[in-house]
């Protein structure tokens, strides 16, 4: 039986192995998230955050050894990144928001290791995220909305407790790492303001809340009494309820209130909020600093999105309306 012979002359990719090997320049996976997840800790980023980038980075190492790729990160190319973008979408079947929350972890890897000069070249430099073509935002309609916040049992703490952060989450817009962060010391009743410093960007800031919401506060804060933990959500252990508890609060509801065909979670939660502020006349620079976004775009997405509906809106409050010209 003939054997096939390989080529005598390297190829470039073997030279650039040879060459690499010569200067001793290697930069393993595991050593490479090591470094840039103390870094991450020195930059006091969030433990949440820590995990995220921990999470999809690990899962771009699984795919190198499937693969039987290198783990050698100077020897990653950009044809590696679209060969596991191919594998996302065609093999896994991920969706593109998914896709591009591995992405933006590797980037910022990759980023963090040519800037640290452990890397002589960055496969990630300028490396376009997928478009999401279909641009839908999931939100509740007021049907919806009424039959979650009548979900839960008011005869229970647990359901004055749930109750109190369901309606917080309408009437704020805020996120689930942001809300599970709040401590007793942050309810500002007084001032109709809570304080929110678990932020995305490190920018801690006020936001408002109304007497409706003001009341249910008081209520729960009587019934939680003092616990030893300072966070303003607790369990009947008197406990601190973690990020992933109040996650299924909004599911475990929304499940007991039969809704169907929307994603019952604290960010469609936040989707509404922003809905009904549009549909209500809220000017886009209240909701960027009501909502926490550090650009405009986000709340642009929104005003386009809803923008049909607070033309229906209009109809109620045009000024020409009752005026006989």
């Amino acid at each position: 039986m003939r054997r096939n012979r390989r080529d005598n002359r390297l190829s470039p990719y073997e030279i650039d192995i040879v060459e690499r090997s010569l200067k001793g320049k290697e930069m393993p996976f595991d050593q490479a998230l090591r470094k840039f997840l103390i870094d991450g800790e020195r930059k006091a980023l969030r433990e949440f955050t820590l995990h995220y980038y921990q999470k999809e980075c690990e899962d771009f190492r699984r795919y190198l050894v499937r693969m039987e790729k290198s783990l050698d990160l100077n020897l990653v190319v950009r044809t590696d990144i679209d060969n596991y973008i191919d594998d996302m979408k065609h093999e896994r079947h991920l969706k593109v928001g998914t896709i591009n929350t591995k992405l933006r972890a590797i980037r910022t890897l990759f980023n963090f290791l040519k800037d640290g000069k452990y890397i002589d070249k960055n496969p990630m430099k300028k490396y376009p995220l997928l478009k999401n073509r279909k641009a839908n935002i999931e939100t509740f309609n007021l049907t919806q909305l009424k039959q979650l916040l009548n979900a839960p049992d008011l005869r229970t703490f647990t359901g004055q407790r749930d109750y109190t952060y369901l309606l917080l989450l309408v009437e704020t817009g805020l996120r689930l790492n942001e809300a599970s962060g709040i401590l007793v010391e942050d309810v500002k009743l007084s001032e109709g303001q809570i304080f929110v410093r678990n932020t995305k960007n490190h920018l801690h800031r006020y936001v408002p809340i109304q007497s409706k919401m003001k009341e249910q506060l008081k209520r729960y804060l009587r019934l939680r009494g003092t616990c030893e933990t300072d966070h303003l959500f607790v369990t009947i252990d008197e406990t601190r309820m973690t990020r992933n508890a109040l996650q299924r609060i909004v599911a475990k509801h929304g499940a007991k209130a039969g809704i169907k065909g929307v994603r019952c979670s604290p960010h469609t939660l936040r989707h509404t909020f922003a809905k009904l502020s549009v549909m209500n006349g809220a000017g886009v620079f209240e909701l960027q600093k009501i909502l926490g976004h550090s650009s405009m775009e986000m709340v642009r997405v929104y005003v386009n999105l809803f923008g049909s509906e607070v033309a229906e809106k209009h109809k109620e409050f045009s000024p020409l309306k009752d005026l006989d010209v």
